[in-house]
């Protein structure tokens, strides 16, 4: 079963209660369903449903994250390309079997920590939003290692490479596809 997203989001809230992860879930479910209608028009729903699902489990399990993701989404019978393509985000940080590998997988796994940081920066401006974000805002505090020191820029950087983008190309895309949702931090 592939999810639509007003049960991706059903689904999203049902294993999260803190506000926080269930707007995380919609921002790199939005992102993604950006991405989608630039790389793969049509499926922005199937990508949207991959972004917000894909931290499902951290809440309630952040020690298991990405395995126990695995089991909440087969219980519910969700589609095993999309379980794959969501629980890939934690390769390497996390016990997932699942590699990013692709272009949906390669994003999801560049834009899930970029997104938080992003929000960060937009945090720290006076209208606390990316409408008036610029790429060199954000590379500034990228390069500041106490900003948002909890975001891996490791993981960031290996996204932009798995991707054959660069770290503008794709700190700037993911701008453009946070704008779409008018987010204000």
């Amino acid at each position: 079963m592939i999810p639509n997203r007003e049960y991706a989001d059903e689904l999203v809230r049902k294993y999260n209660d803190a506000d926080f992860h269930v707007q995380h879930a919609r921002i790199v479910g939005g992102v993604l369903a950006w991405f989608a209608s630039q790389h793969d028009p049509g499926r922005e729903d199937y990508w949207y449903a991959v972004g917000a699902l894909h931290d499902i489990d951290y809440e309630r399990f952040p020690e298991e994250h990405c395995v126990k993701g695995i089991e909440i989404l087969r219980e519910h019978d969700v589609d095993e390309d999309l379980i794959k393509s969501a629980m890939s985000h934690g390769w390497g940080m996390t016990q997932s079997p699942y590699e990013p590998e692709l272009l949906l997988e390669k994003i999801l796994y560049a834009c899930d920590e970029l997104t938080g940081f992003i929000g960060a920066v937009a945090l720290m401006r006076p209208s606390k939003s990316v409408a008036d974000l610029e790429v060199s805002s954000v590379r500034k505090k990228f390069k500041q290692p106490s900003f948002a020191a909890a975001i891996s820029r490791e993981v960031i950087v290996d996204g932009a490479e798995r991707l054959g983008w660069s770290l503008d190309e794709l700190i700037g895309q993911t701008i453009q596809a946070m704008r779409t949702l008018d987010y204000v931090a």
